[in-house]
């Protein structure tokens, strides 16, 4: 089929066709097709001078044929990718309410500060004479993230949280292992409701993963662990508030009983943004704790771009701290970038090249400058209260597995209400999309089943949140009305409707190839 440009329609491409339009565009909502369809292969955007002669270097692999790449214009190249943005969900569009990601907003003030002359072009391989206002900052950075969690030492170069999780589970081998029981203690134990990364990096770095359960109130409890300590048990790796969105009440007795036995404690730091000034980890027990600095102090979300995860330690494992770290020297601040400069520290070595990521620094601590500590309080005091209105504000009508009990900073609920409605969790999630939310995160934790984990952050407004309960209120109430065909085929209102997922992942097309020539009935 062809739309009035003479292409072929997009497979899964949303129509309406109550009132058609010539462009097959409606207003603002634009169709953009692909750059191969619009470009031209015959000429480019750019003057590219003929390069000398010169001899290839790759075996006999260069290509010979064309590119195969579209010229376009400058214009057209911008349109094309502004359309793309335009149909993009995104913090700076509307609430973004996936719980365990906290989707926060990033203040501008972040930005313009990450891009001062100093900061935005600093280089890790200059001299450290040229470098220590970075030095300091970086130092300061620390500070304020030791004296947040009641730790010791902190190591600022980990790339996202789960490199921050793999630092703190080495330091705590290399500990282990200074003491002589490296071959004795080689299990960790996870629960089961612990995020994922968690079991994997500890079999990473070759420990054997022992599960604990979860019991049916949310909660890990220190009997659980007691039965599975022994000798052999390195570390216990707990999320606290957990994913459940519950804060773990007998976190101290826990940590405590791992001490006795000889172990160490790991906190996964991903939910830390719910407790930041009410709570230090490290009061509680905790030797080692990675911080997302994403989601709790409000530089961009994501591992795979500029992220930074760095990692806290205790007393007992400040000396065993990855390099390279920041002291100050005879003359002025320096960079300690190998372990036989350490002194009488204990590096396991590093974990990534250079100094980590300045940019996510200078954002990370703009916020918690611009905050100061009752701000940084105040900001963890309403993304629990934001959760906890959400969770009374759908609490008549969707079920939730922990409701006797309030939340911290996300609200969980499970499937139980959607019963015998003929409508699934990703039928609801789909609905959303067309009501102009970003789903929640879905059958997440795996402990709930259908579950439904909503974190609205700290950021929205009263108004924001009431929209939001009231949108999923009618979604809720439709499902129950039996309203089967609002949700099966959703979204109907998105550029693509609902699309075969395990499919895609499973058989990716990863080649555009010209659509076959369409014959043109003769006259």
């Amino acid at each position: 089929m062809l739309n009035r440009q003479g292409r072929p329609t997009a497979a899964g491409q949303a129509s309406d066709n109550a009132h058609p339009t010539f462009t097959g565009n409606k207003a603002l909502a634009q169709v953009e097709p692909l750059l191969f369809e619009i470009g031209r292969y015959e000429t480019t955007g750019v003057d590219i001078d003929e390069p000398e002669a010169f001899a290839p270097r790759l075996g006999g692999m260069e290509r010979t044929g064309e590119i195969g790449l579209p010229g376009l214009s400058e214009p057209e190249a911008m349109r094309h990718y502004v359309r793309l943005s335009q149909k993009n969900y995104g913090i700076d569009s509307g609430l973004f309410p996936l719980g365990s990601c906290t989707m926060k907003h990033n203040p501008r003030l972040n930005e313009r500060m990450a891009r001062l002359p100093g900061f935005g072009d600093v280089h890790p391989l200059q001299p450290v004479s040229t470098v220590q206002g970075a030095l300091e900052l970086m130092q300061e950075l620390a500070r304020y993230l030791m004296t947040l969690t009641g730790t010791q030492a902190v190591a600022l170069s980990p790339k996202a949280g789960a490199h921050g999780e793999l630092a703190g589970m080495m330091a705590i081998k290399a500990a282990i292992e200074a003491k002589g029981e490296g071959a004795s203690r080689r299990t960790v134990l996870v629960p089961d409701s612990a995020h994922g990364t968690n079991p994997a990096t500890a079999a990473l770095i070759g420990f054997q993963v022992k599960a604990v359960p979860a019991r049916e109130d949310g909660w890990v409890h220190v009997e659980d662990v007691k039965a599975a300590l022994g000798p052999d048990v390195a570390a216990i790796m707990l999320t606290n508030p957990n994913t459940c969105g519950l804060f773990e009440p007998q976190i101290v007795e826990i940590a405590r009983a791992l001490h006795d036995a000889g172990g160490y404690f790991y906190c996964d730091g991903a939910n830390f943004n719910a407790i930041v000034g009410k709570a230090r980890p490290g009061d509680l027990g905790i030797d080692a704790m990675h911080i997302n600095l994403h989601k709790t102090f409000s530089t961009p979300h994501g591992g795979g771009g500029p992220g930074a995860g760095p990692v806290v330690l205790s007393e007992r494992l400040a000396p065993f701290a990855p390099v390279p770290f920041v002291r100050q020297g005879a003359s002025g601040l320096e960079l300690v970038e190998h372990a036989d400069e350490a002194g009488e520290a204990q590096p396991f070595g590093r974990v990534t090249a250079f100094h980590g990521q300045m940019g996510m620094y200078v954002r990370a601590l703009s916020y918690m400058l611009s905050h100061g500590s009752d701000g940084m309080r105040r900001a963890s005091e309403d993304a629990v209260l934001n959760a906890n209105y959400i969770r009374a504000g759908l609490a008549d009508l969707m079920s939730q597995p922990f409701g006797d009990k309030p939340c911290m900073h996300e609200v969980l609920f499970d499937d139980t209400w959607l019963k015998d409605t003929g409508v699934t969790t990703l039928d609801f999630a789909k609905a959303m999309i067309d009501e102009g939310y970003h789903p929640m995160t879905v059958y997440f934790p795996l402990v709930v089943h259908g579950a439904m984990l909503i974190e609205p952050t700290e950021s929205e407004s009263k108004a924001s949140l009431d929209l939001f309960i009231a949108t999923l209120r009618d979604l809720a109430m439709a499902a129950k009305a039996g309203d089967r065909d609002r949700f099966v085929g959703a979204p109907y209102h998105a550029p693509r409707r609902r699309l075969d997922e395990t499919r895609a992942a499973r058989s990716p097309v990863l080649r555009w190839t010209p659509p076959a020539p369409v014959q043109e009935a003769a006259e």
